[in-house]
């Protein structure tokens, strides 16, 4: 194990690459009594199409998401009980990039730690818990594909992406994930739950040492084969679609615009590349901007509004949206501000007041343990070490943020997708 000691954000991680490829990060908080453990593997949504044993493989959309749920089970029952017997606050979630399992615990952490990496590593499906599976995630999907949320947020991607699967909901469909086997899954499990497809991430008062011990004793000493991935190839600057529109039962007209930006890069690049999208938003939209200020007080916006910057595998966009009685108006203001500031410059005081804001933030995060892990977990999948983020806050200018928006918020790069009430609602 190797520690290193980030002096200015008050920080230690300790960090070890077994001989299978599997990379560790221990995060040490020693005046802490609750502990946490991420195995992340880097497989989400996205996924769905990639090369094991030199041939092509495409596989249903939300696969991902359905293998999270199998893999709590084993041959001698139920891992999420096991861990919830043993203390433990076990959980899981899929993403578009990544599946992660872990839990919490205050005793018994490193049994717990065995029990996870365990049930992780090793799979056990059968063809009639397989199709058991397909009606709880069934109506799990007809539930989220109600809520106006989803429908804006799916319904955008559309629009933006021609061929990416980010177009494709992490859960799939009713109709996606009838065609998921117990075949199916294993050669999911065999692709990408491989110890150097793989992080443990841990944050507490542990020994790291010890931790390591464990990770070596339980996994396998294999490191997996490398997984090629198709996410659809380039795509150019403009949308697919300009507009989708969609009537359901809201009280007042809602929308979801989004900003189609370049292919992102992986290494440090990316980690400066998202701090300086976060920025432009806060800079933009953001509730101190005068955007904001000015919308609210013509009544164009409530609460509701805001958006983010977000970097997905082969793909980046920016978004915002909310609810409001003119969604065109709000989305045409957000385009013509950009521009606005683009040409005529980002007031220097108020870029330092979001940019001392935004570093904050980014050192306030680090207190949640989730955060933490996660943050490390990606940074190793994507080239770069997310505790360097101050390094990387003293290379970005104003400039940056401006030639960002002047570059990605624009009228070609973006489309809009719209929630109507229903007639006479």
């Amino acid at each position: 194990m190797r520690e290193q000691v980030y002096t200015r954000i008050g920080e230690t991680v300790w960090r070890d690459t077994l001989p299978n490829g599997l990379e560790i990060r221990v995060i040490s908080k020693p005046h802490h009594v609750r502990s946490c453990a991420f195995f992340v593997t880097r497989y989400g949504g996205m996924d769905l199409r990639f090369q094991l044993g030199g041939r092509w493989v495409d596989t249903p959309a939300g696969i991902a998401h359905y293998l999270e749920h199998k893999m709590f089970d084993t041959e001698d029952g139920n891992a999420l009980q096991r861990l919830a017997k043993n203390g433990a606050e076990p959980n899981a979630f899929t993403s578009n990039a990544i599946t992660a399992y872990y839990f919490y615990s205050t005793e018994h952490f490193y049994e717990n730690l065995r029990i996870l990496l365990e049930f992780v590593s090793v799979p056990y499906f059968t063809a009639e818990s397989v199709e058991k599976e397909q009606g709880i995630i069934g109506q799990e999907i007809r539930g989220v594909e109600d809520t106006p949320d989803w429908q804006a947020y799916t319904r955008l991607m559309g629009c933006l992406y021609e061929k990416s699967p980010a177009r494709v909901s992490v859960a799939g469909t009713v109709e996606s994930i009838r065609q998921i086997t117990a075949d199916t899954l294993y050669t999911c499990h065999r692709a990408f739950y491989t110890p150097s497809n793989m992080v443990l991430s841990v944050v507490g008062n542990v020994d790291p040492v010890r931790i390591s011990q464990i990770a070596r004793e339980v996994l396998s000493p294999e490191r997996g084969e490398a997984i090629p991935r198709d996410y659809g190839g380039e795509e150019g600057p403009a949308p697919v679609r300009r507009e989708t529109r969609l009537a359901m039962e809201v009280s007042m007209p809602q929308f979801l615009a989004g900003y189609k930006c370049d292919t992102p890069p992986e290494g440090p690049e990316q980690l400066r590349l998202s701090a300086i999208g976060d920025m432009a938003c806060d800079i933009l939209f953001g509730d101190s901007s005068p955007l904001y200020r000015r919308l609210y007080e013509e009544g164009l916006i409530n609460g509701t509004f805001g958006g983010n910057f977000d970097i997905l595998p082969g793909a980046a966009y920016l978004y915002v949206g909310g609810d409001t009685e003119d969604p065109r108006a709000v989305h045409r203001a957000v385009t013509e501000e950009a521009a606005r500031l683009a040409r005529e410059g980002i007031d220097e005081d108020f870029y330092q007041r979001i940019r001392r804001s935004a570093y904050g933030q980014m050192v306030r995060s680090l207190n949640s343990f989730d955060t933490a892990a996660v943050a490390a977990a990606e940074g190793v999948f994507h080239g770069y070490d997310y505790y360097d983020f101050p390094a990387v806050f003293e290379t970005i200018t104003k400039g940056d943020v401006e030639d960002f928006l002047r570059r990605y918020v624009t009228e070609e790069r973006t489309a809009i997708s719209l929630i109507d009430p229903k007639e006479g609602q």
